[in-house]
């Protein structure tokens, strides 16, 4: 069983940056997918970001740019390095990880809230 917390959620000015961290237990973070989703008040979910084993990162063209994806094999952590966010990109954000595209097991943080707000 794969245990995903996030943390860094809060609130930010427009322009400013944030980083999030989802700490991974029961397996190891470069072993899988890992991936950041958004879900912002009345909107479905969204992939924000993804980096497969490590090594490629995929990102929604909204956040090309501003946002870096990466993990840590010594802290068996994986990040999400947000800058000059904006007010769209208020939501709450998810940490994800699966073994495959095609895996019938997902595993889902519990979330964390970012408000960017003047």
């Amino acid at each position: 069983q794969v245990h995903l917390v996030e943390s860094g959620g809060g609130l930010v000015q427009p322009g400013g940056s944030l980083r999030l961290s989802c700490a991974v237990s029961g397996s190891r973070v470069n072993d899988h997918i890992m991936a950041w989703y958004r879900q912002a008040p009345g909107k479905s979910r969204e992939l924000v970001a993804d980096i497969i084993n490590g090594g490629h990162a995929n990102y929604r063209d909204a956040v090309k740019g501003r946002f870096t994806i990466s993990t840590d094999n010594a802290t068996n952590t994986v990040f999400l390095h947000m800058n000059k966010l904006q007010p769209e990109d208020t939501a709450v954000y998810l940490c994800n990880a699966k073994r495959s595209y095609f895996s019938a097991n997902n595993y889902w943080g519990q979330g964390t809230l970012i408000t960017v707000s003047s």
